[in-house]
C-alpha cells in the first residue's frame, strides 16, 4: 500500500507518541480497564469458529480474554506496540489461540471485502483521526450479518463536555481523541446497526457496543 494512501501516515506525532507509549501501555491500562475488556469480549459469538480481526490490537491485552476457537488477524499500525502484542500471542500458543500478525491502518485496512466474521474495535475509534473511515473500512471487511464489538469512549450527542473538548487539541495529536461521539459516526455507515450500547466505565465515558452488519 502506498505511503500516501495511509490515512494514519497524516499524524506523525501520534505515530511517534505511541511508540513512546507502547513500554508503558500495559502498566497504566492493564487493570482498570481489565473488567470492561472482558464484559465487552463476552459477546464475540462462539456457537461456531470464525475469522476475526482485532483492528488496532495495540500491545495484544485483549488476547488472554479471547476465545479459543476462532482465528485472529490481528492488526496495528504501530511496529512497538505490535511487537508486544505478537510477544504476548506467542506465549499463548499453547492455549490454542491462532493469530496472524499485521502492521497496518485501521483506516484503510488491507484485506478484501467480506474476509472476517467478526471484528474487535477496542479503544481505537476514539483514537484514530478519523473514525468514520475506520468504522467504515471495518464494516467493508465485514461478511454481512458478521459482528462488531466496540468498546471506547465517547461524548453522547449535544454533551457539552468542556473540559474534555478544550483538552482534545493536544490529546488527539499524542494519544486519543475525546471529542468522538459515537452516533455521529455510525451515521456515515448505515450498512451496520446497533444490537447494544451499555456504559462499561468512568460513569457511561467508555461504553461497549455491538453492532451487526445489515444482510
Amino acid at each position: 500500500m502506498k505511503r500516501d494512501a495511509q490515512p494514519h501516515c497524516q499524524n506523525s506525532w501520534l505515530r511517534s507518541s505511541y511508540s513512546l507509549i507502547a513500554p508503558l501501555y500495559d502498566a497504566v491500562i492493564t487493570r482498570p480497564m481489565l473488567r470492561a475488556r472482558t464484559e465487552s469480549l463476552q459477546s464475540l459469538p462462539v456457537e461456531a469458529p470464525g475469522r476475526v480481526l482485532l483492528s488496532g490490537v495495540g500491545t495484544g491485552l485483549d488476547l488472554p480474554l479471547l476465545p479459543g476457537l476462532h482465528r485472529y488477524t490481528a492488526l496495528d499500525f504501530n511496529a512497538a506496540m505490535l511487537a508486544r502484542a505478537r510477544a504476548r500471542g506467542t506465549a499463548l500458543r499453547g492455549q490454542g489461540l491462532q493469530v496472524d500478525w499485521v502492521l497496518g491502518d485501521s483506516m484503510a485496512l488491507p484485506f478484501g471485502d467480506q474476509q472476517f466474521e467478526h471484528a474487535v474495535l477496542h479503544l481505537i475509534l476514539a483514537v484514530v483521526p478519523q473514525p468514520v473511515l475506520c468504522l467504515r473500512e471495518t464494516a467493508r471487511v465485514l461478511k454481512p450479518g458478521g459482528s462488531i464489538l466496540v468498546f471506547d469512549k465517547f461524548l453522547r450527542p449535544q454533551q457539552p463536555a468542556l473540559l474534555r473538548r478544550a483538552l482534545n487539541p493536544l490529546s488527539r495529536r499524542i494519544a486519543t481523541r475525546m471529542d468522538v461521539v459515537f452516533e455521529e459516526v455510525l451515521r456515515e455507515v448505515p450498512q451496520l446497526q446497533v444490537v447494544s450500547n451499555v456504559p462499561l466505565l468512568a460513569g457511561g465515558w467508555f461504553r461497549g457496543i455491538v453492532m451487526r452488519k445489515r444482510p
